[in-house]
């Protein structure tokens, strides 16, 4: 059964959606904690609706905050858990993306996803199984879950940009070139870029380099 999330919206500056952006937001958080960041992005895609969903579930460890899935090493729960929760929050980002298609009157080319940390593993994984490709892929700060899985499950390839930074204590700074290399042995356009200097966030320059990203695969 698809559990309904808190969506949060800004709306395009020239008041005509021809794209959309959906940020997915890492653990513990919510969608207010990515919306921000259509402020320095939409006056360079002024056409571009921005969304932010909260993640299904209550946070174990944070109950002000969100989770995709539970992190067993992070709040104690079982990998069977953790696995059962991945795999119902991938059916509801499934039927959310498919939800703001249909009322948005956008086609899967108008839209890109912008994952940080955890919400750059349900992009990675949810978004390479759906039957059309996005736009595509920006992922923040995260890992691709099961990459041993992705050159057989893969349905959509599409564009992937990656960018971690190489101070990260959160999200280990080598899971960028596990992520990196499988996605291009599986047949992705995938670049990645190391944020000099940065832990686990988003520095200045790569959000620099994820709206370069997003105004060269969005439409217009």
């Amino acid at each position: 059964m698809r559990r309904e999330m808190k969506l949060g919206r800004v709306s395009p500056r020239s008041g005509h959606v021809k794209s959309a952006v959906l940020f997915l937001h890492g653990y513990g958080a919510d969608g207010d904690d990515l919306l921000g960041l259509a402020e320095p992005l939409a006056p360079h895609l002024p056409d571009t609706l921005f969304l932010a969903p909260d993640a299904p579930e209550e946070c174990i460890t944070n109950p002000f905050g969100r989770q995709w899935f539970p992190i067993p090493w992070l709040d104690g729960s079982s990998p069977e858990d953790a696995a059962a929760g991945l795999a119902q929050s991938a059916r509801d980002l499934d039927a959310l993306i498919d939800k703001i298609l249909a009322e948005e009157g956008l086609t899967p080319a108008q839209l890109a996803v912008v994952g940080f940390s955890q919400g750059t593993m349900m992009a990675l994984h949810v978004l390479p199984r759906r039957a059309e490709p996005v736009a595509g892929i920006v992922g923040f700060s995260g890992r691709l879950l099961n990459p041993e899985a992705l050159a057989s499950e893969a349905v959509s390839k599409l564009p992937v940009l990656l960018l971690h930074g190489n101070i990260d204590q959160i999200v280990p700074f080598s899971d960028l070139k596990k992520a990196t290399d499988a996605l291009l042995a599986a047949g992705f356009p995938t670049d990645a870029q190391v944020m000099e200097g940065t832990g686990h966030g988003i520095s200045p320059q790569g959000l620099g380099v994820a709206l370069s990203f997003l105004a060269d695969h969005l439409p217009g």
